[in-house]
């Protein structure tokens, strides 16, 4: 490996909104994330409803665009 073109690794603590943090490896230090494993609802198995309905439609509508059948 060439010298001084690889980033630093260090240890960092990831820290979640919802309260969980734990320590890794990585090139950037301390991270804030929005969303991790404990609470992403795919890990979770909760299941977190979003309202969609209709946006494609509202897509349709907005640039005059037609389906083909």
């Amino acid at each position: 490996m060439k010298k001084g073109i690889h980033p630093k690794y260090v240890m960092g603590t990831i820290t979640c909104a919802c309260g969980n943090s734990f320590k890794t490896r990585n090139t950037v230090g301390d991270l804030k994330v929005e969303i991790c494993s404990m609470c992403h609802p795919f890990f979770t198995g909760k299941q977190k409803l979003v309202d969609t309905a209709g946006r494609v439609e509202k897509y349709m509508r907005k640039y005059g665009l037609t389906e083909k059948k």
